[in-house]
């Protein structure tokens, strides 16, 4: 089974394979190219929504994930736009389509990532053989596993927080060390930051971790969207 972890990234999505055989790194820079790894692969762990509300500001999902997290790490987790406002073509529009519908705006954090929000899910519209296997996550909820279920203590923009995440995920995959300084040295940080690679790369390990493990998912019975979309965070 092929699985692989993307993130997210200003030039597109990096994207994580930790095959033993064959382990690769790559960055994923247009909807074509997204769609044909969507294609490729058995299963996919990726940090974006997947699934939308049309009038509720906050998914239960992301409701639970925040309790998970605690409240030093409940600010990671952005309230993605309900779906007319994922396809409005501003942001003032976006505002006022979520307003009129449930009296909050869609916060710019949200706003930012709507771009690939929208093309994850036209992707999955599309072709509904996705839906079974690419898998919505969250980094930080897999570094608390990968951490025996304790928080990190340092955030990942800070020195020590990525150093953490990067030892967790070496002592998984040794890879990990050399596919870190590869990429710092063939992107530049204004098309993959650092914090991009080792997210991308846990969501790969759990990926893997996920063929012979049972995925598990928050909450464990989730509502799906007016698309038929599951509205849930995966982990292992």
């Amino acid at each position: 089974m092929k699985t692989a972890g993307i993130d997210g990234c200003p030039a597109g999505w990096m994207a994580i394979d930790f095959d033993e055989s064959n382990p690769r790194y790559w960055v994923i820079r247009e909807t074509d190219e997204l769609d044909d790894v969507f294609g490729e692969y058995d299963r996919i762990f990726i940090d974006i929504p997947i699934g939308v509300n049309d009038v509720e500001y906050v998914r239960e999902c992301d409701e639970i994930l925040r309790r998970e997290l605690g409240p030093d790490y409940k600010a990671s987790v952005f309230n993605p736009p309900i779906r007319s406002a994922l396809y409005a073509p501003t942001y003032a529009e976006a505002c006022m389509q979520s307003y009129s519908a449930n009296e909050k705006k869609v916060s710019i954090q949200a706003w930012n990532i709507t771009p690939k929000i929208r093309e994850v899910d036209q992707l999955l519209q599309k072709n509904e053989e996705y839906r079974d296997k690419i898998f919505e996550s969250h980094p930080e909820l897999l570094f608390k596993r990968l951490n025996g279920g304790g928080s990190i203590l340092q955030k990942k923009q800070t020195t020590k927080g990525l150093k953490h995440r990067l030892e967790l995920i070496k002592k998984q995959k040794p890879v990990a060390t050399d596919f870190y300084r590869n990429i710092k040295e063939e992107f530049r940080r204004n098309e993959v930051a650092e914090d991009d690679i080792v997210d991308a790369m846990v969501l790969a390990f759990f990926a893997d971790k996920s063929v012979n493990d049972e995925i598990k998912k928050l909450p464990e019975d989730p509502e799906k969207d007016s698309e038929g979309l599951p509205m849930a965070i995966h982990y292992v």
